[in-house]
């Protein structure tokens, strides 16, 4: 008998609005992004060593970046003085470099306020735009449309499209350290960071996040979603800050790390999707970026610096992953991981949330669908991956409490030291990804695909991956008692890693052998148009997408699993 879900309802740990640290941001929201400006800049001239030459080259680099996102990869959400911005930065520089009436120290003056001007930009195009008003209304738009979704999929008649007999959390259920995250928001400052699988992860976590009772996070969301009327409200309202992925110079970078290392440090609760970008392979990711994680390993330590050593100025990382039968996007996610690995030239991204529209019908079929989802709440630990105590103490490997602020210290006191931090941020992102594999909810759906993949790899042993993607799909019959019995021996693999702690299992994966194949056949790729995986009249396994089933078979990569398949 599979174990049932257990909804909670959780009170506010903030009741008053006042009290959220968010609403505090936004009410100095002018200063804030001075301050971002201004630190983004000095980081900029440390980088360029105080270099009159080095600063110049690296705007002259800006410069011609912008310049050629701005002709050849505009967006609708760019802003209307874009072009003029640049131009007068273009004039400004051409001046200076002719400019013979200035000495160097004049010069580099000059050359030092045009990098003012650029970050205060890149600074005010970062920053949120939280309005209380609108994040209440939106978290009953979302709740309210959502259920009534659900109900009307699941309760028969007229009646449903009324009914409140199932809630969200019937739909997508909250697991893990759900008390532990609560407590820790109010002793110091979250850092959530999720796997991250479909478009619809950024909503989904901010409903979870008010579900669970937490005042509302900032995070990175990327500019292009703002493109789109509805997910741009949804966007602003939820607290999202931009990050636009074209910009690959230095400024920019800069001023994106420092907008989230100040965050954290005002006290904001923060979420940054740590992969970077959706898992185009469907993998759970393993190599994390590191560049918003080194934030929260800053921001550490300039808590320390100003001398916060109570639990106050603790900076907590908590892993959460997201777990679905099935992602919207994996058909264009699958097809673009392949032609980047296997080296084509050209890929042109799909659009399936490119309008509203599109993102209305996806919503009405993932409702409607009797497909759930699980999000998994990881265990808390501090900037260095250590395991964080009821009181927010650090633990070593041994249980035994240490003190975070002692990593920060050299000649007594705590300093700056690049290096350090980036040796810290490399071990955080590892212990993340073992905390993803960890807290990972295997569905009968990734299960069956693994299965199915590893097969089929292991009929066509000769065959490289791209070449068995090629195989024709009327080829492919895998027999029902084949399949039935290979699942029997992989569950009891998967079982004993859950029995150690290295996975979990969702309930349905305690059915019967029969319940479990039949399940994940039902909800695998459960709408796409060519199903990764069905069986055929005769009741054997056939797929119609071999890329599609390997997407939904990565789920289980990582657990040394294909040894059962040798």
């Amino acid at each position: 008998m599979a174990e049932t879900y257990i909804k909670h309802k959780y009170e506010p740990i903030l009741p008053q609005k006042d009290e959220w640290p968010v609403v505090k941001l936004s009410k100095s929201r002018k200063e804030f992004v001075k301050t971002v400006a201004e630190a983004s800049k000095r980081s900029v001239l440390q980088i360029t060593n105080n270099n009159m030459d080095l600063l110049k080259e690296e705007l002259e680099t800006t410069l011609y970046r912008e310049k050629l996102r701005i002709k050849q990869n505009p967006w609708a959400v760019d802003p209307d003085d874009d072009e003029d911005f640049w131009r007068k930065v273009r004039s400004r520089l051409v001046q200076l470099s002719g400019d013979t009436s200035l000495n160097k120290t004049q010069k580099k003056k000059k050359y030092v306020e045009i990098l003012d001007d650029i970050t205060m930009r890149y600074a005010e195009e970062i920053a949120s735009n939280f309005i209380h008003s609108h994040y209440k209304l939106t978290r009953r738009i979302v709740t309210y449309g959502f259920s009534r979704l659900l109900n009307a999929a699941r309760v028969k008649g007229f009646k449903s499209i009324f009914s409140n007999q199932y809630t969200l959390q019937d739909k997508i259920q909250i697991v893990g350290e759900t008390d532990q995250i609560r407590d820790l928001a109010c002793k110091g400052t979250i850092v959530m960071v999720p796997t991250h699988f479909s478009n619809l992860d950024s909503i989904l976590i901010g409903w979870i996040i008010s579900v669970l009772g937490l005042p509302p996070f900032i995070y990175g969301a990327g500019l292009n979603l703002f493109n789109i009327g509805i997910f741009a409200y949804f966007m602003n309202a939820l607290g999202a800050y931009k990050v636009d992925r074209r910009k690959k110079n230095l400024p920019y970078l800069e001023t994106l790390k420092t907008y989230s290392a100040e965050a954290i440090q005002f006290g904001v609760h923060s979420l940054f999707f740590p992969g970077g970008t959706r898992s185009r392979s469907g993998m759970i990711e393993k190599k994390l970026k590191l560049g918003l994680l080194s934030t929260a390993v800053e921001a550490q330590r300039a808590n320390f610096q100003k001398g916060i050593k109570g639990i106050e100025g603790k900076v907590f990382i908590v892993p959460v992953t997201i777990n679905y039968h099935f992602v919207l996007e994996a058909p264009s996610l699958i097809k673009e991981h392949l032609s980047l690995t296997g080296q084509e030239r050209y890929y042109k991204e799909s659009d399936e949330f490119s309008t509203s529209y599109k993102i209305s019908k996806f919503l009405v079929k993932f409702f409607t669908k009797g497909s759930d989802i699980s999000v998994s709440i990881g265990k808390a630990m501090d900037v260095l991956g250590n395991y964080i105590d009821a009181d927010g103490n650090s633990l070593d490997k041994h249980g035994r409490v240490i003190n975070t602020r002692d990593y920060f210290m050299a000649n007594g006191k705590v300093n700056v030291d690049v290096q350090r931090e980036e040796e810290y941020t490399h071990h955080l992102g590892k212990r993340i990804v073992e905390e993803f594999h960890k807290i990972n909810r295997i569905f009968s759906s990734h299960f069956v695909a693994f299965v199915a993949f590893q097969m089929i790899k292991r009929e066509n042993k000769k065959l490289d991956l791209y070449s068995l993607l090629r195989l024709p799909e009327e080829d492919i019959e895998i027999s029902y008692e084949d399949f039935k019995s290979t699942c029997t021996g992989l569950l009891d693999k998967i079982k004993d890693l859950a029995s150690d702690g290295k996975v979990q299992i969702a309930p349905h994966m305690r059915e019967s052998i029969d319940q479990i194949i039949d399940h994940g056949l039902a909800n695998v790729g459960m709408y796409h148009a060519k199903r990764p995986l069905v069986k055929n009249e005769s009741g054997n396994i056939v797929t119609q997408d071999m890329s599609l089933l390997y997407f939904y078979h990565n789920r289980l990569v990582g657990y040394e699993l294909e040894k059962q398949f040798k």
